[in-house]
This record gives C-alpha cells, sequence and structure tokens, in this order.
C-alpha cells in the first residue's frame, strides 16, 4: 500500500519534469524509500530535492514513517537504460556484452535499437613491415549489451 502511494507521487513528479527519468526504485520493509534518477540534461540537486518534496510533502508523516533518498545517477555507474546513451555521445564508453565481448572507445552513434563505439587499433600493415592505425567500429545491440559505463579521462 504505501509503495503504491509513493510510486504515485513519484510517477506524477516525472511526469511534471519529462526530463527527467526513473533508473532505480525501491521501498524496503521499514519504509526506507531509495530513488535514482537520471535526466536528459544530467541531473542538479535542485533535481533531487524537487523528486524528494514531490513525495514528502505528500505523505503524512503521522501516518506512515519513512525515510527518502534521492540520488543522481553517478558517473561510474553503469547505464541501464537506452535513453542514457545519447547524452554520452561523443565520450570514451566501456561495454561488455551478453557473450563475453569487451568494447571500448568512443560512442559514436546512438537509436532506438543499438549504439556504435570507434576507436584506434595498431595492424601490421597488409603488405610489408610494421604497423598502421586504424579506425574501428563495434555496433552493439541494447539487448545484448551486459553492461555499459562511462570511462572517466583525466
Amino acid at each position: 500500500m504505501f509503495k503504491k502511494i509513493v510510486e504515485d507521487l513519484l510517477q506524477t513528479a516525472l511526469d511534471e519534469r519529462q526530463d527527467l527519468f526513473l533508473i532505480d526504485f525501491s521501498v524496503s520493509n521499514d519504509n526506507a524509500i531509495k530513488i535514482i534518477i537520471d535526466g536528459d540534461n544530467g541531473v542538479l540537486v535542485e533535481d533531487c530535492m524537487f523528486i524528494s518534496r514531490a513525495i514528502e510533502h505528500n505523505i503524512d508523516r503521522e501516518e506512515h514513517d519513512f525515510s527518502l533518498e534521492v540520488l543522481s545517477s553517478g558517473a561510474a555507474t553503469p547505464l541501464v537504460l537506452p535513453r542514457q546513451y545519447t547524452k554520452h555521445v561523443g565520450r570514451h564508453l566501456e561495454i561488455k556484452t551478453l557473450d563475453s565481448h569487451n568494447f571500448e572507445g568512443e560512442l559514436t552513434a546512438v537509436n532506438e535499437q543499438e549504439v556504435v563505439l570507434s576507436w584506434k587499433a595498431r595492424e601490421p600493415k597488409p603488405v610489408g613491415k610494421g604497423k598502421v592505425t586504424v579506425t574501428k567500429t563495434a555496433t552493439v545491440a541494447f539487448k545484448n549489451i551486459k553492461e555499459a559505463k562511462v570511462k572517466i579521462k583525466f
């Protein structure tokens, strides 16, 4: 019952802010609410406060004892929704696939079904000695991604 109340309030807040979307939501047995959100343009502290207030101000504390935690999806947190990839075009990603392939490169394209990574590699020349730098690409369907993380470079 309590979880349904929180879900409805959360959905109303997300409907009001179409740029924000839900990554994870849980309510423990002792009414500890944990919400992780992301946004098309990132998430500011004010965005977390908006979601928090939309829930906290609409639940009677006399009736329900609860704790509330609203977080943004962190920089090192794996990407879980296709919607998250779009804002990372041009950034370096590491993708592990269900068939045990690993790809690391720049995210160059995203559509509804797949992502495209590109990277530079050194390969032997087709003729003669030495190596040549080539650009490689990999197209990975969302359904085949086991885990994807943004690699932060300093």
